[in-house]
């Protein structure tokens, strides 16, 4: 009796680095793959082509400089939409708290380290 035996295998996230730089893989789609990209780091092998951006036609051309001077009109008349960051509101108030352990120091630490980034 011939048994095939399923086995499982065990890759490293550096295997995964070195299989994705030398080209794309087979068995994945090409969102699987960018994920996998994006996730691990690995960068498009060097031989790889790069992306072919798609021309506009002449409608989409002249309708795009119609927003862009649109905008530029409210902009100089100060109605143009502002950024989110800057109509956020108001800053809350830093409380400060001593933390029980030392762990829970370095967590607080770095969360508040965290929101001065914002």
């Amino acid at each position: 009796m011939d048994k095939k035996r399923s086995s499982t295998a065990v890759v490293t996230e550096a295997q995964a680095q070195a299989a994705l730089r030398r080209g794309s893989l087979l068995g994945l789609e090409k969102a699987e793959e960018s994920v996998l990209r994006m996730r691990l780091g690995a960068s498009l092998p060097r031989s790889a082509p790069l992306a072919r951006v798609e021309a506009l036609s002449d409608a989409e051309i002249e309708l795009l400089s119609y927003e862009i001077e649109a905008w530029l009109k409210l902009r100089d008349r100060g109605l143009a939409p502002r950024r989110a960051a800057a109509v956020a509101g108001p800053a809350t108030e830093r409380v400060r708290t001593v933390a029980p352990s030392a762990e829970q120091g370095r967590k607080a630490k770095i969360l508040s380290a965290l929101k001065r980034k914002r």
